[in-house]
């Protein structure tokens, strides 16, 4: 009816539902459960019970649940669930300002404000765009795997750079950053593609970090030790532009 409000998926009201596990997962959670049962054939309940919860948690792990992003070409939206654990100026990474040759877009290199987003092994792993346009570089490195809480796992460990570029030729840089745990960083997208804000474009496996750099002269609108959730937290504004209702993804 007219004048009736309606959620993201269509409905008079709003409820809530288990989260999906994304494909990545699946296999994982598969050879879990499979572990399981053999323990519980051949050693009984109580030798299966830890891998029941094993199989559980690897579950939770990959949970991928529905986000409502908000619409705004002024909203930079959290590319990860996770703590705020550092936001500093710095010198965007090379491997997203420098001429790689290519002639492909790339950031200016002047200081910008990063912004860190630490995930432990309880937050979604599945990785965001933290606004809509075209994937103009995807770079993997190889590396450490140091804590990634620490600032020198930006340049040491093991990480993959992202640059977007909206149709007006604003540029954001992320970066996914393994950790302790994690042992393989998942690209969803590839250099040329066009997404969305808030649309799904990696993952981490097992606790990591990503690291955001935001526009020259654009200022968070987080705060260290805050907590985000990835594709609704606005972690910046940039400029005005007229509020579009938010959609799931």
């Amino acid at each position: 009816m007219p004048g009736d409000i309606f959620d993201n998926r269509g409905r008079g009201h709003a409820g809530w539902s288990w989260p999906s596990i994304h494909p990545e997962g699946r296999k994982f959670g598969a050879i879990a459960g499979a572990i399981a049962l053999a323990a519980a054939i051949f050693g009984g309940s109580i030798v299966a019970w830890p891998f029941v919860f094993l199989t559980l948690g690897v579950l939770a792990f990959f949970r991928d649940p529905v986000r409502v992003t908000p619409r705004d070409d002024r909203f930079v939206v959290a590319p990860a669930d996770g703590l705020i654990t550092l936001i500093q100026k710095v010198a965007p990474p090379r491997e997203l300002s420098a001429d790689d040759g290519s002639g492909l877009t790339a950031m200016d290199p002047t200081p910008v404000t990063r912004v860190s987003i630490f995930m432990s092994v309880f937050d979604v792993h599945v990785n965001r765009s933290p606004i809509g346009g075209t994937i103009r570089r995807v770079v993997y490195i190889p590396g450490k795997f140091l804590n990634a809480d620490l600032d020198k796992a930006s340049e040491e460990n093991e990480r993959q750079h992202f640059l977007v570029e909206r149709s007006d030729g604003v540029k954001i840089g992320f970066t996914q950053i393994a950790g302790l745990v994690a042992r393989r960083i998942v690209p969803f997208v590839k250099s040329g593609d066009i997404v969305a804000v808030g649309q799904r474009v990696g993952l981490i496996r097992f606790g990591s970090r990503v690291d955001v750099y935001l526009p020259v002269g654009t200022e968070p609108k987080v705060l260290i030790g805050q907590r985000v959730v990835a594709g609704e937290t606005i972690l910046a504004e940039i400029g005005d532009a007229p509020l579009i209702e938010g959609i799931s993804q």
